[in-house]
């Protein structure tokens, strides 16, 4: 099982590492190498980016573990290649276009996002399922 995991999720994480919800048991399964964890360099950037960035986020989240957490996720994961090519517009927000087109070159069976302008397209990208993080996390169970 491929997956893809959109920043929103992994930035809930840091935010809340210790909650036994669904987040966790993504994480947690993905450290248990139940699935393979797609990971584009250019999600990393965001990653990174969206909580130094981002005053409230950066006073919850400490360097170190956004550091700690992006390393694991390197070190762990399947590094995707950069697309050279220009991206093709499919979601209603134009930034998240990147994300379903490396989960399509990378051959993800799941994107896992909170955002619904992604969720809306699930069944629209043909072998994409796009998951909540508690539809990703149940199917894990």
């Amino acid at each position: 099982m491929r997956a893809l995991i959109d920043t929103n999720v992994l930035v809930s994480y840091l935010l809340n590492p210790y909650d036994e919800g669904a987040v966790r048991t993504i994480i947690d399964a993905f450290l248990d190498g139940r699935f393979l964890l797609l990971v584009p360099q250019r999600l990393i950037d965001e990653f990174r980016t969206t909580i130094i960035n981002k005053p409230r986020l950066a006073k919850r989240i400490t360097l170190a573990d956004l550091e700690d957490l992006a390393e694991i996720l390197i070190e762990y994961g399947e590094l995707i290649e950069e697309i050279r090519e220009q991206i093709p517009q499919v979601a209603r927000d134009p930034k998240d276009d990147y994300l379903l087109a490396y989960a399509t070159v990378g051959g993800a069976d799941y994107l896992v996002t909170g955002d619904k302008d992604l969720l809306v397209l699930n069944d629209q990208i043909q072998g994409l399922a796009i998951l909540t993080p508690a539809q990703f996390a149940a199917l894990l169970a």
